[in-house]
Parts: C-alpha cells; structure tokens; sequence
C-alpha cells in the first residue's frame, strides 16, 4: 500500500524549536535502524524508532550473519557488544574452495588480528539492541507503529503513524527534523519519495538450514564455490552450523521439496565429511537474491540506510554489515552537524552520508556480485581468471591481505568513535 500525501494539518508552529516532537524519526526496528538509534544515545537529539512489529516478534526472524571485525567495532564503541559477544561465534579461518578443491585458507596472522570475524544469530544482536536502547532517556520506541503518510516541509518532516494497538489503534502525526528510512528492501518511503533503484534479481536463490555435525567446527568458516552457486557453512555456538546454499531458482525450488532423507543425502556431497556427519536442527527456508542500489541515498529532510539503500549478493556475507556502517556512519554526521548548530536534516549535511557511504557501497556490492560471477560458471576465461586469483591469494601475501581488509571491513572511512578505540583483544572483541 503506497504512502499517503499528506496535507498540512499539523498545529505546530514551523521554524520555532517548540515545532519539532522529535529531532530524528527512524522508520523499521530492525537491526540497521536499532543500531542507529543505540548510536546517537549520547548525541543530544531526541529520537523516536517507529517499528510494525512487536519487539519480541521482529527479534524471532530465524537468521544468521556473517559480521565483520568493523560492525563487531562498531558495537563496542555503541556499548553493546558486552552483551552481544559471549553469544556469537568467532570464526578463526575462513576455508575457500573452488568446486570441492582446497585452493586458500585466511588465518587471523595474515591481518594481525585475533579473529577474522564472527557469526550471529538475528535475536541474539537484535534482542541485546532493543534491551540497550530501553536505557537510552533520549529514544521513544513507536511499537508496534506503521508510517500512512509522509510530509516533506522546508524545515522538517510530518509523518502521520498508526499505533497498532488492536484494543484502541489510532493515528497521531509528528513532527521531525529529519526522517531515516531503514525499512528495508521494499522500502515505502523509498518509493513514495520517488528515489529510483538500479540493480537485477539474480538467477539464484538461497537455502539456509541450520545444521549440528557430529565433529567439532573448530571455528572454521568455509565458502565453497561450485557452478551452481556459492555454498557457505557458518560456525554457530553450541557446534552448530548455518547453512547458505545459493542455487538456480529451479534446483533450489527441487532440494527444498525434497524430504528430509533425500535433502540430507544432497546436503552432505556439499558439506563435505570433514565434520562427520551432519544432522538438520530447522526449517530450511528459501529465498532469491537481488543486487540494488538507490540512485541517491538523500534528499532534504531524508536518509536511507541499510536494505533501504542497496542489497547484495549474500556471498561473503557482506550484506548485514553494510547497514551496520551505514548506521554509524550517519550517527556521526548527525551528532557532529547537531554539536555544531548546523540544520540536521538539510541536504548539505545529508549528503556528507551520501559522500561516505555510496561509494564504499558500491564498491561491495560490485566485489560480490563478480565473486558470484565469477565462480558460477564453467565458462573457460573464467576458470582460467579465478585459479589466478585463487593462486595469487594462495602466494601473494599483499593480495591475501587486501582480500581480507576488504572483507572484514578494514578498507575504507571509519566512525570516528571506532578510530578511538585501542586494539580489542579477542575477549572484548
């Protein structure tokens, strides 16, 4: 259902301080917008996340992720990742493989670092999130809430919001100096703002499944490419693992139906025996996989972040942190425009995101989707290019570097609180 345009209604007295119920109104309670509104605890602006699920509903989403050493930085500067780290998993080597042969392994010494990254289950980082943001004075929680209707004005925002209280559901507006969408991949506001989207669905679809092997995972991440899609295996606690088995619409559609004797049999010629046997522990769930970018990021008085923005090829497991950083990202733009005086929600500091973030987005979404390429296929040049590249990451230690910078989110600007913190020993971080 597309937004409605609204109307100026409001009694509010634009331009007077008294004008504005709040200073930011983020739209979606996922992980991206709960990590923005944690980020601006100490930033003096008045924040409301509006959400449309119950908090223990839109923490239950059976997911995992891929995070990397810059998102787990990120959440300790936050002040969050005390109560997030002792229930994810630190992954010590990551195992690539072209076809089922051994071809590189990334140790924690190629990067000078005790761990190369960490994966986490979905309720785990947004359940901690919401228990965080409960202490902060400055954040109104809106839920469950949906956005009607949004009215862009010179110097602020009225967004007109439906309580979804089924006793006694009603409808209020409120007025906002800027408003951030990170209501993801569908994005409403996105679209009633008129920001178009480049990008195309990939020929592929994804099958996760969460797995217990009968040996120890030993902490090892795999990526495993064959021609018909990447085939990750992520390290969760209590020696289970997360299964992303990315295949062609049609053969993904076929293993899903298969029953569970018949999937198990499929599963393992991927997995592998190097963990013994493996047991299937949930539901599998299937979906397809997009590559997007917005044509902006901003306009007056709007933000987009997270799946809003951009989406990617899950290879690499890239996805979930772009939104992390986009989060701080923005964070740190609002609180230092704010400290200065400057207008918040006005294009010239917006676009200071826009600066920051496109491009390091961009940069991404481009290196997954040529992984995927890249290895999804047998055609002849390709083959021939990626043993090269697999060879230079094998024996070229600056190559192997670069490759792990980028993918532990090393490479590119960082908030200037993470630039603060000393290097985290592998208990803190």
């Amino acid at each position: 259902m597309p937004l409605q345009q609204l109307t100026r209604e409001t009694t509010v007295t634009p331009g007077s301080e008294s004008a504005f119920d709040y200073d930011v109104a983020i739209a979606g309670g996922g992980i991206a917008g709960t990590t923005l509104a944690a980020s601006l605890k100490n930033s003096g602006l008045k924040v409301v996340l509006i959400e449309a699920l119950p908090p223990s509903v839109a923490a239950s989403r059976n997911q995992v992720y891929a995070l990397s050493l810059l998102s787990g930085e990120i959440f300790q500067a936050v002040g969050v990742w005390e109560q997030i780290f002792p229930k994810i998993t630190p992954f010590n080597q990551i195992s690539l493989s072209d076809s089922g042969r051994e071809r590189v392994r990334f140790q924690p010494g190629d990067l000078g670092r005790e761990t190369l990254g960490y994966v986490g289950e979905h309720q785990v980082l947004l359940s901690a999130l919401q228990d965080f943001l409960t202490d902060c004075s400055n954040v109104t929680w809106n839920c469950p809430a949906e956005v009607l209707g949004v009215e862009y004005q010179p110097d602020g925002v009225v967004v007109e919001i439906r309580n979804r209280v089924e006793e006694n559901p009603e409808t209020q507006r409120i007025r906002t100096r800027v408003l951030i969408a990170a209501d993801g991949a569908r994005s409403r506001i996105r679209e009633a703002a008129g920001i178009k989207t480049r990008g195309w669905k990939y020929w592929q679809s994804c099958i996760t499944v969460q797995v217990k092997p009968e040996k120890p995972h030993a902490n090892i991440a795999y990526e495993r490419f064959w021609p018909s899609g990447p085939f990750a295996i992520l390290p969760l606690t209590e020696n289970r693992c997360n299964i992303v088995w990315t295949a062609p619409h049609e053969e993904a559609k076929t293993l899903a139906a298969l029953d569970d004797a018949e999937f198990l049999v499929e599963l393992q010629k991927r997995y592998g025996e190097q963990m013994g046997r493996v047991q299937p522990i949930s539901d599998r769930r299937v979906f397809s996989v997009q590559l997007m970018q917005s044509s902006r990021y901003v306009q007056s008085r709007l933000a987009l972040i997270g799946d809003a923005a951009h989406c990617c090829h899950p290879v690499g497991g890239q996805g979930q942190n772009l939104g992390i950083r986009d989060a701080a990202a923005i964070a740190e733009i609002l609180t230092q425009a704010h400290q200065r005086g400057e207008d918040i929600g006005s294009l010239a500091v917006l676009k200071r995101y826009e600066r920051w973030r496109k491009v390091e987005n961009l940069t991404i979404l481009g290196f997954t989707d040529l992984l995927d390429r890249l290895f999804s296929n047998q055609f002849l040049p390709a083959v021939i290019f990626r043993h090269l590249g697999l060879w230079g990451l094998r024996t070229l230690p600056p190559v192997k570097q670069f490759a792990l910078r980028l993918m532990t989110g090393q490479l590119g600007r960082h908030p200037e609180t993470v630039k603060a913190l000393s290097v985290p020993s592998s208990s803190s971080l």
